[in-house]
């Protein structure tokens, strides 16, 4: 190690730090305009669930015509009418997707773009703020859980934006986001941070840049699987309580009728999930060899290498129970969740709780 390398530079450590809080501080604009989406766009009703279930020919229909709803001041605001579902996770129901997080009014959908802009926003500072922590030491930024934490959070909003980008219906997506972000940073800030500082000789390898930037990334696209089974999970009791002839909660039922179906959300989290396993199994030979570099053997038994391989297992069941027909739906979903316990086991409770080779967090 160079003398250059050895001292951090404050300068930029501290520059870090502000542009950190800076994110947390639009973030937190963010998601007061998410929760403004919400309720403005919950004064409509849609009821597509209700009427799919009842047999309304006009809302089964998939090439409906767009609606055209009009705001304040005469103004008209064109929304597509979306696509029905022909076949829900259990094979029990057909209903349509929900317009998205703010569809249904002008005011709700103004209020959503706005909420998309300072997410976008507060993703780029925090980016910065990640670049400069870099910057100040000249090595990876994810040598601590400090570290981890903010850069995980800035993929996992990344991942979302992308998919926005990408034109895909992930909206609905953004109140639980920006929330579990302000979470993760405020952990982050609050109880790991660490100072700007160089890293313990077992880290100094290329595999940090390999093993530990895909443990993030697959982290950050696990956690998006994760909120699209959780409101799966809702979606689903909502619609099987409308099949029921129940009757729900007039803002529950505009939240959850503004949700995807419950087919599309177990589809959403299932091809997510799917996608990301083999770059997980991926990481976890990666860590083996820098393990057989760093320690001379590539399996330690130690805990962290252990609760990788738990969740590769519990993400390996999980796939094969979804493919499996009679895995399909509630089931799927609560062994995906569990799948992510594990992972978020590993993530925070293996570095604070457990002692072993991976303990180089200082936390």
């Amino acid at each position: 190690m160079t003398p250059l390398a050895a001292a951090a530079n404050e300068n930029l450590a501290q520059i870090s730090n502000y542009l950190i809080y800076s994110s947390m501080a639009v973030y937190t604009l963010a998601f007061f305009a998410h929760i403004a989406e919400w309720t403005f766009g919950s004064r409509s009703k849609v009821a597509r669930t209700a009427a799919a279930l009842t047999g309304s020919e006009q809302e089964r229909a998939a090439g409906a015509p767009a609606v055209q709803v009009r705001g304040k001041g005469g103004s008209t605001a064109v929304l597509e009418q979306p696509k029905v579902v022909t076949r829900s996770a259990a094979g029990t129901r057909d209903v349509p997707d929900g317009p998205g997080a703010g569809g249904g009014t002008v005011q709700g959908d103004l209020y959503g773009r706005i909420a998309i802009s300072l997410t976008a926003l507060a993703f780029l500072i925090e980016a910065g703020g990640v670049l400069a922590r870099a910057m100040s030491v000249q090595r990876a930024p994810w040598g601590n859980m400090y570290e981890f934490s903010i850069t995980f959070s800035t993929v996992a909003v990344g991942t979302y934006l992308a998919l926005l980008a990408l034109k895909k219906n992930v909206r609905w997506l953004g109140l639980i986001l920006v929330t579990s972000v302000l979470l993760d940073l405020g952990i982050a800030v609050k109880v790991l941070y660490t100072d700007s500082d160089q890293l313990v000789p077992a880290l100094h390898s290329y595999w940090l840049w390999i093993h530990v930037s895909t443990a993030i990334f697959c982290g950050a696209v696990f956690y998006i699987g994760a909120a699209g089974a959780v409101l799966y999970l809702f979606r689903d009791a909502y619609e099987g309580r409308i099949a029921n002839g129940r009757t729900a909660g007039k803002f529950y039922a505009s939240v959850m009728e503004r949700l995807p179906s419950a087919a599309s959300l177990d589809k959403f989290s299932y091809r997510i999930n799917a996608a990301v396993f083999p770059l997980w199994t991926f990481t976890i030979i990666a860590g083996a060899i820098w393990a057989g570099d760093a320690w001379g053997r590539y399996w330690n038994w130690d805990p962290k290498e252990v609760w990788s391989f738990v969740t590769w297992v519990a993400y390996a069941c999980y796939l094969h129970a979804r493919a499996t027909a009679g895995w399909k739906g509630r089931k799927a979903a609560y062994l995906a969740l569990f799948a992510f316990a594990c992972w978020i086991w590993n993530y925070y409770g293996v570095n604070m709780f457990l002692n072993g080779l991976h303990s180089y967090s200082g936390v």
